[in-house]
């Protein structure tokens, strides 16, 4: 099997569900000419000509707008937010539109669109360019919420959600975008709301999406050596959630932390915690861990982003707090 990077998976997938179906159509800011500011869709301009790869103004608003009309003459939008800091720009398009058109109709209307954006911090892009917004759009009934962390898994749900007859928001962690790994060549889906277990283990249940996922992985790596089995789950869909999955591993192992690149309160991680107190606590052998960033802007200096920005020491730090624990008599 190749190995490929994340960038070139998601080019596939693109190029893939394009030359299956020719009402998937590309558009946003500099993605035809350049082939988008993170190189994701160069060269299907010129495969795939204007009329279906196009640029568009600087207007998250226009973009997202033009996907959900599209949606609705039959096509199947792909629209490319260059940052997911800019969806805010598109924030009444994305949740009051794109979101309820499909229960405003009665379900006679399918809206299948997918909305690709970037996010994360690691490349010291500053406090505008840098967050992980994801809470926001899985506190919208009416989107589904897509976040791999891998190139395999990158490809399969991308074609995935471009296939789906819902809205969908695709985030893509950007420091992943050169990460390599094996990707079958066959044609594959992987179906949205299914986690994976990416690391079987016994004694804690590492929850955690996309930068998260590697970091994760060389916790239990390091856990390993010090004779803890630490299970490793990519929940790689946030909305739908694999809620089974979770709660299994939880139940298997009694101790659980979750890590996500994300701001601490009402987060991601808040969410799942709460999932596993509600429908897991009589299994859980201590408090739930949360791995989070801090509640600050997301620092320019690159060391100070790196210090704000969740690390595999935090995490094994979190599977020392949760094995530790004993409960006060």
């Amino acid at each position: 099997m190749r190995n490929i990077s994340f960038r070139e998976a998601l080019r596939e997938a693109l190029d893939e569900e394009m030359s299956r179906d020719d009402k998937v159509i590309l558009f946003g800011e500099d993605l035809a000419l350049m082939g988008g500011a993170f190189g994701v869709t160069k060269g299907l301009l010129e495969k795939y000509k204007s009329e279906r790869v196009r640029d568009t103004p600087i207007s998250e608003s226009a973009i997202v707008g033009t996907a959900l009309g599209a949606a609705a003459c039959g096509y199947r939008p792909v629209a490319e937010i260059m940052f997911c800091d800019f969806c805010f720009c598109g924030m009444d398009q994305l949740v009051n539109q794109v979101a309820k058109m499909t229960y405003m109709l009665g379900g006679q209307l399918a809206f299948p669109l997918v909305v690709r954006t970037t996010c994360g911090a690691g490349v010291s892009a500053a406090a505008q360019h840098s967050q992980s917004t994801e809470a926001y759009f899985m506190h919208t009934p009416g989107l589904k919420i897509v976040c791999p962390a891998t190139p395999a898994d990158a490809k399969g749900l991308l074609k995935s959600a471009i296939r789906d007859p819902d809205p969908v928001l695709f985030f893509e962690n950007k420091t992943l975008y050169n990460r390599k790994s094996e990707v079958p060549e066959e044609e594959y889906l992987i179906p949205l709301g299914q986690a994976d277990l990416k690391r079987r283990g016994s004694e804690v249940s590492v929850i955690a999406t996309m930068a998260m996922v590697p970091k994760a992985l060389q916790a239990a790596e390091q856990m390993a050596g010090k004779g803890v089995e630490v299970e490793v789950i990519d929940l790689r869909s946030l909305v739908p959630l694999d809620r089974k999955t979770i709660l299994e591993s939880v139940k298997r192992t009694g101790r659980a932390v979750v890590a996500v690149e994300e701001p601490r309160t009402c987060g991601v991680a808040a969410e799942i915690c709460t999932l596993v107190a509600e429908e897991a606590f009589q299994y859980l052998k201590a408090p739930v861990s949360r791995v989070c960033m801090p509640d600050v802007p997301i620092p320019f200096n690159p060391e100070l982003e790196r210090f704000v920005i969740p690390q595999s020491r935090d995490i094994e730090q979190a599977i020392g707090r949760v094995l530790e624990w004993k409960a006060k008599g």
